[in-house]
Protein backbone atom coordinates (compact mmCIF):
# COMPACT_ATOMS: atom_id res chain seq x y z
CA UNK A 1 0.00 0.00 0.00
CA UNK A 2 3.08 2.40 0.92
CA UNK A 3 4.71 1.79 -2.74
CA UNK A 4 1.56 2.63 -4.28
CA UNK A 5 0.88 5.71 -2.62
CA UNK A 6 4.42 6.57 -2.86
CA UNK A 7 3.93 5.87 -6.87
CA UNK A 8 0.95 8.22 -7.33
CA UNK A 9 2.21 10.56 -5.47
CA UNK A 10 5.37 10.86 -7.56
CA UNK A 11 3.41 10.38 -10.74
CA UNK A 12 1.46 13.98 -9.85
CA UNK A 13 5.04 15.72 -9.15
CA UNK A 14 6.44 14.47 -12.37
CA UNK A 15 4.07 15.33 -14.92
CA UNK A 16 3.67 18.82 -15.18
CA UNK A 17 7.23 18.14 -16.30
CA UNK A 18 6.21 16.50 -19.28
CA UNK A 19 3.57 19.27 -19.99
CA UNK A 20 3.81 20.68 -23.84
CA UNK A 21 5.13 23.84 -24.58
CA UNK A 22 3.96 25.93 -27.23
CA UNK A 23 5.34 28.49 -29.17
CA UNK A 24 3.31 31.14 -31.00
CA UNK A 25 4.47 32.03 -34.58
CA UNK A 26 3.55 35.66 -34.32
CA UNK A 27 1.82 38.29 -32.28
CA UNK A 28 -0.67 40.39 -34.16
CA UNK A 29 -1.00 43.95 -32.40
CA UNK A 30 -3.44 46.01 -33.42
CA UNK A 31 -3.36 49.70 -32.75
CA UNK A 32 -6.45 51.28 -30.77
CA UNK A 33 -7.25 54.63 -30.47
CA UNK A 34 -6.94 55.56 -26.89
CA UNK A 35 -7.33 59.06 -26.46
CA UNK A 36 -10.58 58.83 -28.54
CA UNK A 37 -11.72 55.82 -26.32
CA UNK A 38 -10.84 58.07 -23.31
CA UNK A 39 -12.49 60.96 -24.33
CA UNK A 40 -16.20 59.64 -26.03
CA UNK A 41 -16.95 56.01 -25.20
CA UNK A 42 -18.71 56.40 -21.85
CA UNK A 43 -20.28 53.57 -19.87
CA UNK A 44 -23.52 54.91 -19.67
CA UNK A 45 -24.46 55.23 -23.56
CA UNK A 46 -26.53 52.66 -25.97
CA UNK A 47 -24.51 49.98 -26.27
CA UNK A 48 -25.01 49.82 -29.86
CA UNK A 49 -22.86 53.37 -30.22
CA UNK A 50 -20.15 51.81 -27.69
CA UNK A 51 -19.40 48.95 -30.13
CA UNK A 52 -19.62 51.18 -33.03
CA UNK A 53 -17.06 53.79 -31.26
CA UNK A 54 -14.88 50.89 -30.33
CA UNK A 55 -14.85 49.59 -33.62
CA UNK A 56 -13.37 52.71 -35.36
CA UNK A 57 -10.60 53.37 -32.64
CA UNK A 58 -9.40 49.66 -33.70
CA UNK A 59 -9.77 50.29 -36.99
CA UNK A 60 -6.45 50.43 -39.00
CA UNK A 61 -6.29 52.01 -42.39
CA UNK A 62 -3.45 50.99 -43.01
CA UNK A 63 -3.99 47.41 -43.74
CA UNK A 64 -7.12 48.46 -45.73
CA UNK A 65 -6.91 47.32 -49.28
CA UNK A 66 -7.35 50.95 -51.02
CA UNK A 67 -4.16 52.01 -48.72
CA UNK A 68 -1.49 54.21 -50.58
CA UNK A 69 1.04 56.20 -49.15
CA UNK A 70 0.22 58.72 -51.77
CA UNK A 71 -3.25 60.11 -49.35
CA UNK A 72 -2.63 62.71 -46.76
CA UNK A 73 -5.97 61.35 -45.00
CA UNK A 74 -9.14 58.57 -45.77
CA UNK A 75 -12.57 59.47 -44.71
CA UNK A 76 -14.28 56.35 -43.66
CA UNK A 77 -17.88 55.82 -43.33
CA UNK A 78 -19.36 53.36 -40.18
CA UNK A 79 -23.16 52.77 -39.71
CA UNK A 80 -25.26 51.01 -37.56
CA UNK A 81 -29.04 50.97 -37.76
CA UNK A 82 -29.62 53.70 -35.56
CA UNK A 83 -26.61 55.83 -36.62
CA UNK A 84 -23.23 56.46 -38.31
CA UNK A 85 -20.04 57.82 -37.32
CA UNK A 86 -17.15 59.35 -40.13
CA UNK A 87 -13.71 59.33 -38.75
CA UNK A 88 -10.60 60.64 -40.77
CA UNK A 89 -7.51 59.01 -40.47
CA UNK A 90 -4.31 60.27 -41.11
CA UNK A 91 -1.26 58.35 -43.75
CA UNK A 92 -0.24 56.72 -40.49
CA UNK A 93 -3.52 55.57 -39.39
CA UNK A 94 -3.64 58.22 -36.46
CA UNK A 95 -7.18 58.88 -36.00
CA UNK A 96 -7.49 62.45 -36.63
CA UNK A 97 -11.66 63.82 -36.00
CA UNK A 98 -14.63 61.82 -36.32
CA UNK A 99 -18.38 63.28 -36.29
CA UNK A 100 -21.13 60.70 -35.47
CA UNK A 101 -24.69 60.81 -35.42
CA UNK A 102 -27.25 58.50 -33.80
CA UNK A 103 -31.25 58.68 -33.32
CA UNK A 104 -33.15 56.61 -30.36
CA UNK A 105 -30.13 55.97 -28.26
CA UNK A 106 -30.92 55.13 -24.61
CA UNK A 107 -29.92 58.37 -22.61
CA UNK A 108 -27.19 58.28 -20.41
CA UNK A 109 -28.63 58.90 -16.84
CA UNK A 110 -27.61 62.55 -15.77
CA UNK A 111 -29.64 64.02 -18.91
CA UNK A 112 -32.87 61.61 -17.86
CA UNK A 113 -32.77 63.35 -14.71
CA UNK A 114 -32.49 66.78 -15.30
CA UNK A 115 -35.02 66.04 -18.13
CA UNK A 116 -37.22 64.59 -14.55
CA UNK A 117 -36.35 67.46 -12.84
CA UNK A 118 -37.09 69.99 -15.30
CA UNK A 119 -39.66 68.35 -17.18
CA UNK A 120 -41.59 66.38 -14.79
CA UNK A 121 -44.65 65.50 -17.08
CA UNK A 122 -42.76 65.55 -20.21
CA UNK A 123 -41.65 62.59 -22.46
CA UNK A 124 -39.33 62.07 -25.08
CA UNK A 125 -40.47 61.24 -28.25
CA UNK A 126 -37.22 61.75 -30.33
CA UNK A 127 -33.42 62.20 -29.33
CA UNK A 128 -30.27 62.88 -31.54
CA UNK A 129 -27.15 62.04 -30.44
CA UNK A 130 -24.24 64.28 -32.02
CA UNK A 131 -20.22 63.69 -31.50
CA UNK A 132 -17.37 65.34 -32.54
CA UNK A 133 -14.08 64.49 -31.39
CA UNK A 134 -10.86 66.34 -32.68
CA UNK A 135 -7.17 64.92 -31.88
CA UNK A 136 -4.67 68.13 -31.70
CA UNK A 137 -6.90 69.53 -29.08
CA UNK A 138 -7.75 66.12 -28.00
CA UNK A 139 -11.58 67.54 -27.36
CA UNK A 140 -15.06 66.55 -27.93
CA UNK A 141 -18.65 67.77 -28.07
CA UNK A 142 -21.63 65.38 -27.14
CA UNK A 143 -25.07 66.64 -27.25
CA UNK A 144 -28.67 65.44 -27.15
CA UNK A 145 -31.31 67.18 -28.99
CA UNK A 146 -35.03 66.11 -27.39
CA UNK A 147 -38.53 66.51 -28.65
CA UNK A 148 -40.90 66.17 -25.68
CA UNK A 149 -43.92 65.94 -25.85
CA UNK A 150 -46.87 66.39 -23.38
CA UNK A 151 -50.30 65.24 -25.00
CA UNK A 152 -50.67 67.95 -27.26
CA UNK A 153 -48.10 70.21 -26.99
CA UNK A 154 -44.41 69.60 -28.47
CA UNK A 155 -41.10 71.27 -27.16
CA UNK A 156 -37.37 70.87 -28.44
CA UNK A 157 -34.18 71.13 -25.79
CA UNK A 158 -30.91 70.13 -26.04
CA UNK A 159 -28.21 69.12 -23.61
CA UNK A 160 -24.82 68.12 -22.68
CA UNK A 161 -23.97 64.80 -21.56
CA UNK A 162 -23.74 65.71 -18.37
CA UNK A 163 -27.66 67.00 -18.23
CA UNK A 164 -26.62 70.56 -18.78
CA UNK A 165 -29.43 72.28 -21.08
CA UNK A 166 -27.95 74.45 -23.76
Amino acid sequence: MKNLFLFLLICAFTSPIFAQIVELDTVVVRPIKYKYIYEVVDEDIDQSVKDLQIKLAKFDVTKEEYYSDEYDSYNVSFYIPKGYAVATYDEDGKLLRTIERYKNVKLPLSVSKALVERFPNWAVDKDIYKVSYSEPEWESKKTYKLKLTNGEKTIRVKTDQDGNFL
